[in-house]
C-alpha cells in the first residue's frame, strides 16, 4: 500500500508526523527515509520524536551513524547511512535486522545504501523537495505491520 500527502509549509509537516507518531507510539515500526539533501529527513525524525516526547535533543546522525533516545514513549534509534555509503552497510546489516523488532521506533536516513538489506516488514517514506516551504511525502508499506500501519495512517490523514 502507498499513499502521498502535500505539505504546504513546515506546519503541515509536524502535523503529519504527529499523526504518525500517535499511531506508532504503542507498537512501534521501521521507516527509511529517502531524499535529496535538504528534503526534510531529519526535520520529519524530529517532529516524529517531539510527539513521541522524547527529552533528548534530536539532531541528525550524519556524523555518529547512530543517535539513540530513551526518554519518549517508546526508544527511537535514529541511524543515518550516507557516510556508510555502500560498502559500509554491510558491517551493519544484521544489527539493522535487530532495530527491526519489537516495540520500538527505527527511522534510517538515506536507506538508500543499504543494498537492499533492510528488514523486511518496514515503511519507507520518500520526501520530495517540491520549493523552500513544500514537500511531497509518499508512504510504502512493506509487510503485515507496516501495512497495517500505513493504512490506518492513511484513514486518519485528512485535513493537512
Amino acid at each position: 500500500m502507498s499513499f502521498k500527502v502535500l505539505c504546504k509549509n513546515l506546519n503541515d509537516t509536524e502535523k503529519l508526523a504527529e499523526k504518525l507518531a500517535n499511531i506508532i507510539k504503542d507498537e512501534g515500526a521501521f521507516i527509511c527515509l529517502y531524499g535529496t539533501v535538504g528534503a526534510g529527513k531529519t526535520a520529519f525524525s524530529k517532529f516524529i520524536c517531539k510527539y513521541l516526547e522524547v527529552k533528548e535533543k534530536v539532531t541528525s546522525p550524519s556524523f555518529v551513524i547512530l543517535n539513540e533516545y530513551k526518554s519518549g514513549l517508546i526508544p527511537v534509534y535514529h541511524f543515518d547511512l550516507y557516510r556508510l555509503e555502500n560498502e559500509g552497510t554491510g558491517t551493519i546489516t544484521s544489527e539493522l535486522e535487530e532495530y527491526s523488532e519489537g516495540r520500538i521506533l527505527t527511522l534510517v536516513e538515506w536507506a538508500e545504501f543499504s543494498q537492499n538489506s533492510l528488514p523486511f516488514d518496514r515503511i519507507e517514506l520518500t520526501i520530495t523537495y517540491i520549493d523552500d516551504t513544500k514537500r511531497e511525502f509518499e508512504f510504502s508499506a512493506y509487510g503485515d505491520k507496516s501495512n497495517r500501519i500505513i493504512r490506518e495512517f492513511n484513514n486518519v490523514n485528512t485535513g493537512i
